[in-house]
């Protein structure tokens, strides 16, 4: 039957080359067969359930499109196959229509319940409609907390030809969830895949029902079509047999009678304890591989929690399964097919000595390994060298007896249990510096050591913690601390030494900022202010930061060697003035705002002062709702006068890219790398970066596989239809003069006798006229909260 299509949707699958900017070569069969431990030797086949779900919506044309356009070549599109009222087959991923299109809007009249597996569902079937009926409803984005900007677009629900027919996808893949349902309803599974088969080449059949697959099993040459038994969960009933899916996951015998493979949730493979930590794997994988039977894992996807051991990243949950040294799996049904694609053809089978293909990007840790250890700690820093990180970073507090010390925030609340301890007491108010808070210089050295530090969680809104189980582990470090340790680790390639803090104060530098929020995106207006406290300890509190780093880097023997790189950083060109004088040091500054382009007269006062530029990944690749809107001129503007470019903050969380970037650390590292060229990162997780500079999918040219090509910025937000469209926002500002150019730091003063009972409210330095500098106020903790979170 012909129906009519929308017209945009033939148009929008047309321009689906824009999505990324190189040519669709796969690299795949570039690893040897006999490295992979599949049943047969090829490398795992990737499954795109419902096309590329994870960014629109399921099963449609888009979707199915996008998966073939950005994944290995032999990608299998995937389709939970439902029967109409007339007996059409569509590809829709679930048995409710109403789960993910607009169905309760244009028959609003028309739910129903039944009974599916025994409990009553109400909602909107696909038994209660026919074909034609369906043409007036349209596909939407069905998980939530994904982007619905999508579902204006119009797509149709898709038959099981029109899939075939447009698309023309490298392999075909049905499910049959619901087999016994359709039956209750006079409708046959088994008679409809019988008849598209004649019609469209399936190669891959699965069901949860025994009943099913063995009524089918005579029926296809698995030479063609290969019948898969899927597992659900553990405690669950297979209706045919009346056994658990855990039990059948122990007699893999009788599965071989009718299947020439086994679908599994990836738990039955690689469990967790409750705390989200791996277990030991499973023998599944090699037992069905005895009996001959292939592996599929499922229910993967990029922005779903899983185990804290993979650290946020999907590439290296898919090398779990795909390069452990012991198995791999079959294949797996993701919902972001072009990870797995990667994982597969560029990650795997690499090795702890792998070379590294890239080897112009510059790894720079945030406060070491931050992403697995609590920041600034013994823990972080090793684990960062272990990762491969080129520089470790210190950014330098002061103590009240004077020792420079490495800690992500001035204000100890921020990252150790000070507030839950008996420095409780010392807590005041210092609005030019932070509000309120308890201050790295209102205690000696020995004090702090005697707190716990506390690990960064930035996303514990979104329910996603880091490293649980090590949330307090680690030692604090000395500045000199931290130079031995660096000089101790023969692959780091230098240190990074940071001078400054930065806060929020409202009326200075405002900006939109988007988040995501479970299904919404919430938007928060927050103004930002960089203050380097190195003066107000100078004026206020008698302790000279710069001093104290210059001492401890000449003590340390780093003053006169080459061996190591030595980077100072700051926010203010007075701090980077002072180490001028020493020709080793490469001085960078770092540019807190968001900025479209630089003058050049500011680039070259910038030159008087540094070396290298730090800016925020917002300037490179400007967002407007999570969503790419173009390229600015920054880092070419900056590279043009010979000025290094690095680029932060990279988490894994993905809740922290932008929708362009198919929530995968990794696409996003690549998109800075190839399409910003960047010279640098700055990243809480190392191990993903240096892990993305071994690849083997680099260097190839016009060979690059589709699935390692930079995104291009503004593709995604172009194919959203005007009632979806967020509203435009102004452009980030110009760097400026006047935006550089700081005065001199001010001479240390002998320290101020200490308030009675070591609390109070310090007064704001003022102008000479009295005034304050700058004008202050105490935030709440929420405010606070976010704003440390989002203006990175």
């Amino acid at each position: 039957m012909y129906r009519a299509r929308s017209l945009s949707v033939v148009v929008l699958s047309a321009v689906l080359v824009v999505l990324h900017c190189a040519h669709d070569v796969s690299a795949q069969g570039s690893n040897t067969p006999s490295r992979w431990q599949t049943l047969s030797g090829k490398p795992p086949l990737v499954v795109a359930r419902g096309g590329f779900s994870g960014l629109f919506p399921d099963s449609s044309l888009l979707a199915y499109n996008l998966a073939v356009a950005t994944s290995v070549s032999d990608v299998i599109l995937w389709c939970d196959l439902q029967l109409t009222k007339d007996a059409a087959g569509i590809c829709f991923p679930d048995i409710k229509l109403n789960n993910a299109s607009n169905i309760d809007t244009v028959y609003k009249n028309r739910q129903k319940t039944y009974l599916v597996n025994g409990v009553p569902v109400g909602g909107w079937f696909p038994i209660d409609f026919t074909l034609n009926d369906l043409s007036s409803v349209f596909l939407t984005q069905g998980v939530f907390s994904r982007t619905n900007k999508f579902d204006g677009i119009g797509f149709q629900i898709l038959t099981v030809e029109e899939v075939a027919g447009q698309v023309k996808p490298p392999g075909l893949w049905l499910n049959i969830q619901h087999d016994a349902f359709y039956t209750q309803h006079n409708l046959t599974m088994r008679s409809y895949v019988l008849s598209v088969s004649r019609r469209v080449v399936i190669n891959y059949i699965s069901s949860p029902e025994v009943n099913f697959l063995t009524s089918i099993a005579s029926r296809f040459n698995p030479n063609i079509t290969k019948l898969v038994f899927r597992f659900l969960g553990q405690t669950e009933t297979e209706p045919t047999t009346n056994q658990t899916y855990g039990s059948l996951s122990k007699n893999l015998t009788f599965i071989k009678n009718f299947a020439s493979g086994i679908l599994v949730p990836k738990d039955y493979i690689w469990r967790v304890d409750k705390s989200l930590y791996l277990q030991p794997h499973t023998s599944l994988v090699a037992d069905a591989h005895k009996e001959g039977l292939e592996v599929f894992a499922s229910e993967f996807a990029n922005d779903v929690v899983f185990s804290y051991n993979h650290s946020y990243d999907p590439v290296a949950e898919y090398l779990s399964f795909f390069d452990n040294g012991d198995f791999s799996v079959d294949g797996v049904l993701s919902d972001f097919p072009i990870t797995p694609s990667a994982a597969a053809d560029c990650f795997s089978h690499l090795g702890n000595n792998a070379s590294k293909k890239v080897k112009d990007l510059l790894i720079i840790s945030k406060n070491g390994a931050s992403g697995d250890y609590p920041g600034c700690t013994d823990l972080a820093y090793m684990k960062a060298i272990s990762d491969g990180v080129d520089i470790i970073d210190c950014p330098v507090q002061m103590s009240k007896d004077g020792i420079p010390l490495c800690l992500s925030s001035i204000n100890l609340i921020d990252s150790t249990d000070a507030a839950q301890s008996s420095f409780s007491n010392l807590a005041k108010s210092i609005p030019i510096i932070q509000g309120s808070g308890i201050f790295t210089f209102s205690l000696n050295w020995a004090d702090i050591q005697t707190l716990h530090p506390a690990i960064s969680n930035p996303y514990a809104q979104f329910q996603l913690f880091r490293n649980p189980k090590f949330k307090s582990a680690g030692k604090f470090l000395k500045l000199s601390d931290f130079l031995a340790l660096a000089k101790n680790a023969s692959s780091l390639s230098g240190v990074l030494i940071s001078i400054e803090v930065s806060f929020f104060v409202f009326g200075y530098s405002c900006k939109m900022r988007s988040f995501r929020l479970d299904s919404n995106l919430v938007k928060m207006t927050f103004c930002s202010c960089s203050f380097q406290y190195a003066a107000y300890l100078a004026e206020n509190e008698g302790i000279g930061a710069t001093d104290s780093v210059i001492t401890a880097l000449k003590d340390a023997g780093y003053d006169n060697q080459t061996a190591l790189k030595v980077m100072i950083q700051s926010t203010n060109s007075s701090v980077l003035t002072k180490f001028k004088d020493n020709k080793n040091y490469e001085l960078v500054y770092k540019v807190d705002e968001n900025i479209r382009d630089a003058l050049n007269s500011t680039v070259e006062d910038i030159k008087n002062f540094a070396h290298s530029v730090v800016i925020n990944k917002d300037s490179v690749f400007p967002e407007n709702n999570l969503f790419l809107t173009g390229v600015s001129k920054v880092v070419p503007k900056l590279q043009a006068f010979n000025l290094s470019v690095y680029v932060g903050t990279f988490r894994n969380e993905f809740v922290s890219q932008a929708w362009d970037f198919f929530s995968d650390a990794t696409e996003e590292i690549n998109t800075y790398y190839q399409a910003a060229g960047v010279n640098g990162i700055i990243t809480e997780f190392p191990l993903t970066a240096d892990r993305y500079r071994k690849n083997i999918c680099l260097n190839m040219g016009n060979s690059t596989p589709i699935y390692m090509s930079p995104v291009e910025p503004g593709s995604l937000i172009a194919l959203v239809t005007d009632p979806y469209l967020p509203p435009a926002e102004a452009p980030n500002p110009l760097l400026t003069e006047a935006d550089v150019i700081e005065p001199p730091l001010p001479p240390v003063t002998d320290k101020q006798a200490p308030s009675p009972g070591g609390g109070g409210t310090a007064a704001a330095p003022t102008q000479p006229n009295g005034q304050p500098k700058i004008a202050a106020g105490i935030f709440s903790s929420l405010v606070t909260l976010l704003a440390s979170l989002l203006l990175f």
